[in-house]
């Protein structure tokens, strides 16, 4: 420990130049300085070519460098992939998609109208990008997880764990997809992605880059098995992730929120999202009928976080102040409903291995009180330091098997947690979308929801047919589900095809596009014009003759095309009869006209 024979003790100038060295303050970017060199060379490599003697071979060289510049400036922090193009990326240069709809499958049942799109997804979301930008609330996928176990088709080829591109064929495939999402997505808008391990970080990096950093919500840990799964000798793994962003974070958790647009606090959102800030400070709560559970007085005072402080009394008369997550009438409810269990000396906690069916009619009859409290906080907010439990893969694959009789996936999603999540959002009318159907989980959920909250939710799915899941798998559960549960809920079948328009002008394939407009209308405004008197579709001029040929009062709205020009006299007809006139946009094919 002493000083070393022959070496000298250093002197200021070393201790300088070392300390940075020490961690005390160190800031060089040795990356950043190699390409800084870089850079420089390639600037002394451009400035002679430029003094040497002009010609083709002097041109192509400095283009070539320009590129070399590009890449060594590029991104440099973030997810490094090789890009990979899809067969459907061609198709979608020289075609354009389009929707066709199978109107043998259509399902008139009441409620809200919903769709069904078989075909690639990224043609089905170029086409909601046209119908839906900006316009979807809540978005949940369950893509392939990459495990090399067939379950991630790319082009037709299984990608299995021998392929050296494996994760960044994945993560070409997932960024097309989510590019789109994220332009389809609300303002006020929600997204939830599942994914295991083998892709978590790829994920993140990849929806970071995508939606922002900033609008990362939180990492929902869910626990999807129940018995132990070995996928380590030493280590157990029963949890999968579901990563959540919002469209605008701070937009959202400001404004989505608020008290007017919680509105029923019967709805679970409304149960424990609460925390927000509300203006109760002044309020008190009267207790006319001498109540032993109250009165819920508050106390004028406001936490940081905006909680109000409420004064709360037990039945054997102890007085409590604390900051509940719940409102005072939310906390009266649960108490009346037996949710409150008070202990002998006065203290409340939630009462375990209760229904929650009582305090919120029908919302949640098979959504247990216990489930809900391991989840969530005592302040209301969600637990991210273990798992939540809301159903498993195993009850998903039973699920599957008492509708259909037969599962075909091996993880299944259950209703339940798809559910679960939907009841995180503050609003009982939202449109969802799933992109990754697979056999019509999402769907499934939001009818079980709607029919048990009465929301008026409406759901848009997407899945390709590869050995007939769509039509067999994911049509048939939504069709029985509705039947056997009797759900006010209708369906349009619609599939994707294509025109193509590589080589062609516009005028050449105008026509077969505008026997396409009346599906994209419908999927738009949630609609269904055939067999319905109410509605109708106006494309062309001959339609404007016939239809005003052939009014009738039973009409009430119309579709009018936007390049077509009623006269003042059928103008004066839409008014006599009451009609409302909604003028189709141009936007559905205003790319391709040049």
């Amino acid at each position: 420990g002493g000083p070393r024979i022959g070496v000298n003790p250093p002197g200021p100038q070393m201790i300088k130049k070392n300390v940075g060295y020490l961690g005390v303050k160190m800031t060089t970017n040795i990356s950043k300085e190699k390409r800084d060199i870089l850079v420089n060379k390639i600037k002394e490599i451009k400035q002679f070519i430029a003094s040497s003697p002009q010609d083709e071979n002097t041109a192509t060289l400095l283009s070539y460098i320009a590129d070399i510049e590009k890449d060594i400036k590029g991104k440099k922090y973030g997810l490094v992939f090789e890009e990979h193009k899809e067969a459907i990326d061609e198709k979608l240069e020289n075609y354009t998609p389009v929707l066709s709809e199978d109107k043998d499958l259509f399902i008139n049942n009441g409620g809200q109208m919903n769709f069904l799109i078989e075909g690639d997804n990224l043609a089905s979301l170029q086409l909601l990008e046209k119908t839906h930008k900006g316009a979807i609330d809540f978005i949940y996928i369950d893509p392939p997880y990459n495990t090399g176990n067939k379950d991630f088709i790319y082009d037709d080829n299984i990608i299995d764990t021998n392929d050296t591109y494996r994760h960044s064929k994945w993560v070409s495939f997932m960024q097309k997809r989510l590019e789109v999402a994220n332009k389809i997505i609300s303002k006020n808008g929600l997204i939830f992605i599942s994914i295991n391990n083998i892709e978590l970080s790829s994920l993140k990096l990849l929806c970071d880059s995508i939606f922002g950093e900033k609008n990362f919500v939180t990492n929902l840990v869910w626990k999807c098995r129940s018995s132990l799964y070995y996928t380590e000798p030493l280590f157990s793994d029963i949890t999968e992730s579901i990563l959540v962003y919002a469209k605008d974070k701070s937009q959202f958790w400001l404004k989505s929120f608020d008290k007017d647009s919680i509105g029923d606090e019967k709805s679970l959102a409304g149960f424990y999202l609460n925390r927000v800030k509300k203006k109760y400070d002044g309020e008190n709560y009267s207790n006319p009928d001498n109540d032993p559970n109250g009165p819920f007085i508050t106390s004028g005072k406001v936490r940081n976080d905006g909680r109000p402080v409420y004064t709360v009394v037990s039945p054997t008369g102890v007085e409590h102040t604390e900051a509940w997550v719940y409102t005072p009438e939310v906390f009266k409810k649960l108490n009346e409903a037996g949710l409150i269990y008070w202990g002998v000396d006065g203290s409340a906690q939630p009462r375990k291995k209760s229904y929650l069916k009582d305090f919120i009619g029908n919302v949640s009859s098979n959504f247990l009180a216990d489930e809900f409290m391991r989840s969530v906080n005592s302040d209301g907010k969600i637990r991210k330091e273990k798992y939540f439990e809301v159903g498993t893969t195993e009850s998903g694959t039973k699920e599957l098997n008492d509708i259909l009789g037969k599962s075909l996936f091996d993880y299944p999603k259950p209703s339940s947690l798809i559910k679960y999540l939907l009841y995180l959002y503050p609003k009982k009318d939202f449109s969802v979308l799933d992109f990754f159907a697979g056999s019509g989980t999402t769907g499934h959920a939001v009818m079980k929801l709607n029919s048990e909250d009465g929301g008026n939710r409406k759901f848009i799915l997407c899945t390709n047919n590869e050995n007939n899941i769509c039509r067999d798998v994911t049509y048939e559960r939504i069709k029985r589900v509705i039947e056997k549960e009797n759900h006010k809920a209708s369906l349009k079948y619609m599939k994707v095809d294509f025109v193509p328009i590589s080589d062609k002008l516009y005028y050449e394939y105008a026509d077969e596009l505008l026997k396409h407009i009346k599906e994209l209308v419908e999927l738009e405004n949630g609609i269904n014009f055939d067999g319905n008197k109410e509605l109708a579709i106006i494309l062309t001029e001959e339609d404007l003759d016939n239809f005003t040929n052939n009014i009738t009062d039973e009409c009430k709205t119309i579709y009018l095309g936007h390049n077509v020009l009623p006269t003042e006299e059928q103008e004066k007809l839409f008014k006599k009869h009451e009609i409302k006139i909604n003028i189709i946009p141009d936007y559905y094919y205003r790319d391709l006209e040049g």
